[in-house]
């Protein structure tokens, strides 16, 4: 099983599409590096964390995170192509973000997490097929065979133990199969999902502080 970051004797679509993802456009505020690709899930994979920075940050990009905001973005390629993939490359995205508990209440939560997701890949809700459908930021992306779960969930704390008494927190989990390996709009895309479920202001707004 091959582990890759596009080496020249790799698959000249796989190194397309690592390429591609290198030549995505990302909001200053999410810091996007490579990591860790999950093992025996294709016979090459690639990915990158994200995750959303403030200032106390450092420069470490983790598989992990402790941060409120943070997610990956797994690139899986079977030459051979995969019967439920419908197609070659498969992305498989993960975001995790604690909201606000207003947010966390909202019995829709689900329903406009997933919106997030198939607003920015441009893939009307009830829609699975292909076709060369405008994103919400103008991009046209290409997506087959979307699904994918959300999940919001409450913790407590108790004791001695450090944090906010209540935390809330969302999850979601998807993948879609890529019809060509240029890439770099689908991290885009999930860039988008990560700040909307981080809460960060639509690119170009700027918020304004404390009196």
């Amino acid at each position: 099983m091959v582990t890759s970051s596009g080496a020249p004797t790799e698959p000249a679509d796989f190194r397309a599409a690592v390429a591609s993802l290198h030549a995505a456009r990302i909001r200053p505020e999410i810091e996007v590096g490579p990591i860790r690709p999950p093992q025996r899930l294709a016979p090459y994979s690639y990915a990158v964390g994200a995750e959303v920075r403030t200032g106390d940050d450092t420069d470490e990009i983790p598989v992990d995170s402790t941060g409120s905001s943070f997610g990956r973005l797994i690139l899986l390629y079977d030459p051979a192509g995969q019967d439920a993939w419908n197609g070659t490359m498969r992305l498989v995205a993960y975001v995790q973000a604690e909201v606000e508990a207003a947010l966390a209440m909202d019995p829709l939560l689900p329903e406009v997490a997933w919106s997030w997701l198939s607003d920015a890949l441009g893939v009307p809700p009830g829609k699975t097929a292909s076709e060369p459908d405008v994103s919400s930021s103008g991009r046209s992306i290409e997506v087959t065979a979307l699904g994918g779960t959300v999940t919001s969930t409450t913790s407590v704390r108790y004791g001695d133990i450090a944090g906010p008494p209540r935390a809330h927190q969302l999850e979601l989990r998807a993948s879609w199969t890529a019809t060509g390996p240029e890439l770099a709009g689908h991290l885009e895309a999930f860039c988008d999902v990560l700040s909307s479920a981080s809460g960060l202001p639509p690119v170009g707004v700027t918020e304004l502080g404390p009196a």
